[in-house]
């Protein structure tokens, strides 16, 4: 947790971004029924799906407007430096951080980023954060943006079930919605 809130504290505006996917994130997994153990494990390696982002400029992550095309190159980097600084650890919760570096920005349709994965190709746990990363994304201010209303940013998930999103996992966002969004609202920056 503590190295997460290294890449949580380079950018002022990402505040509790973290901790609110890391639980998220469990709230769906024990919604999916994987068990409270392997729930903790994808809520630890969760923490860790930014940190390629220590490698992205400030001006770059903090940039008050809309991304230049190259600069927006530049942002869709981060998935493998990610899974680069993560490269060499050990153990079950920083071998899943990788995986989930590296693919919460995959889609089951091949349309995201850094590799075009498909569906078959990707894990359970880096869709399951890639739900709960968008999200809070969604429902949080940004330099460049106003949070939209959690309403919205619920229909957006449902409206990207077996194209940006996989559709179990938006399924048990739908069920743990009320769950998901209570934590929102205690973590709120």
């Amino acid at each position: 947790m503590s190295f997460a809130e290294i890449t949580e504290n380079k950018s002022e505006q990402t505040g509790k971004h973290v901790r609110r996917v890391a639980e998220y994130s469990r709230i769906m997994a024990e919604q999916m029924g994987l068990g409270e153990d392997k729930a903790k494990i994808i809520r630890l390696a969760s923490t860790m799906h930014d940190i390629g982002k220590l490698l992205i400029p400030a001006e770059i992550l903090e940039k008050p407007a809309r991304l230049t095309d190259e600069e927006f190159a530049i942002i869709k980097k981060h998935p493998g430096y990610g899974g680069d600084l993560l490269n060499n650890v050990e153990g079950e919760v920083m071998g899943l951080a990788k995986t989930v570096a590296l693919e919460h920005h995959e889609r089951p349709d091949g349309r995201g980023y850094p590799e075009g994965l498909k569906f078959d190709e990707l894990s359970l746990e880096g869709q399951i954060v890639a739900v709960a990363d968008v999200y809070d994304a969604l429902t949080s201010k940004r330099s460049y943006k106003l949070a939209w209303d959690e309403k919205d940013a619920y229909n957006e998930i449902l409206k990207g079930r077996g194209t940006q999103f996989n559709a179990a996992v938006v399924d048990a966002f739908e069920k743990s919605y009320a769950e998901i969004n209570r934590v929102r609202q205690q973590l709120q920056e």
